[in-house]
């Protein structure tokens, strides 16, 4: 699938100076090829199948990537919030390569993608480009892993818990009380995460409104005590 791009001015030197004030956004935005994109809450960036040829940076958002099985079921395996790298399988294999997941947006997000060869000839050219992509993949295999650590839970109740406790880690703020989750999330989304369905999670979450464990304002969530919630359900 493709979106409407701004491509970045091819530069030679752009990308050394880009090297040396270290950060993955001014590299990636440097390299030939690259561009801002642009994607509506519940578009897909890319299918399982499609061909790995670039790279994407999450610069805003959330993006959702789910592995589709045999039998029909759709798996959540990360939940990326911004400054994220995925879509880096064609870098691993070093030769052409189908995508794994299903990528989507959970929210409305802006990236940043390259070309695969771009990023190749960037990571050969200086290594300091190579450790801040396994720096990135790094936090991205830690992602995957919290995910399967939330969806171990056969219970649905503590799947729904153990999943608002890591929005509030990794989107949320501060509120007058306790955390807002940053994320405009209807139910259905939730249950698509998690893989239950839209009644289950708009049931579970009026129980945990009426203990007065959550509060939930133009469907953005505000967590009272994520200590305590998640004393209670352990």
């Amino acid at each position: 699938m493709s979106f409407p791009r701004t491509a970045s001015p091819s530069r030679t030197s752009g990308t050394a100076d880009a090297i040396a004030g270290g950060t993955l956004t001014t590299i990636i935005r440097g390299l030939s090829g690259s561009s801002l994109d642009l994607v509506e809450r519940g578009k897909t960036i890319f299918l399982p199948g499609d061909p790995a040829e670039r790279v994407y940076l999450l610069r805003c958002g959330a993006v959702r990537l789910s592995r589709v099985y045999e039998s029909g079921e759709e798996i959540t395996v990360a939940l990326l919030r911004e400054n994220s790298l995925f879509g880096v399988l064609s870098l691993l294999t070093g030769q052409h390569s189908d995508r794994f997941y299903h990528a989507v947006a959970f929210t409305r997000v802006e990236m940043i993608s390259a070309p695969a060869a771009s990023v190749r000839h960037a990571i050969a050219a200086d290594a300091r480009v190579g450790l801040m992509m396994l720096q990135g993949l790094s936090c991205r295999v830690l992602q995957t892993e919290t995910m399967i650590e939330t969806l171990t839970h056969r219970d649905m109740s503590s799947r729904l818990v153990s999943f608002l406790l890591v929005l509030c880690r990794d989107f949320g703020v501060p509120a007058e009380q306790g955390i807002t989750i940053d994320l405009r999330l209807s139910h259905q989304a939730i249950a698509e995460a998690i893989g239950s369905t839209r009644v289950t999670i708009t049931r579970l979450l009026g129980d945990l409104r009426s203990e007065g464990m959550l509060r939930i304002d133009r469907k953005k969530i505000t967590i009272f005590d994520p200590v305590a919630l998640s004393r209670r359900f352990s």
